[in-house]
């Protein structure tokens, strides 16, 4: 079994922990409803991505559940 000859100092365990926290989120505001949303992901709210709607909205689809 694998066992460390010497201790591993504090030192340089923090300096190879140095990259692993966490980075803040980065949202950016959809170009059609003004939401925040994450870059380059479809708008949860709208559904819309790079200006042209990916996802049918809920509202819509109610409406048109309604109109027949």
């Amino acid at each position: 079994m694998a066992v460390p000859q010497n201790r591993t100092t504090s030192s340089k365990r923090d300096m190879r922990r140095a990259h692993d926290s966490l980075v803040a989120a980065n949202p950016a505001e959809c170009s059609n409803c003004g939401e925040l949303k994450r870059p380059h992901h479809v708008c949860g709210a709208c559904g819309h991505y790079d200006a042209r709607e990916v996802v049918a909205s809920t509202a819509a689809a109610t409406s048109d559940e309604d109109a027949a």
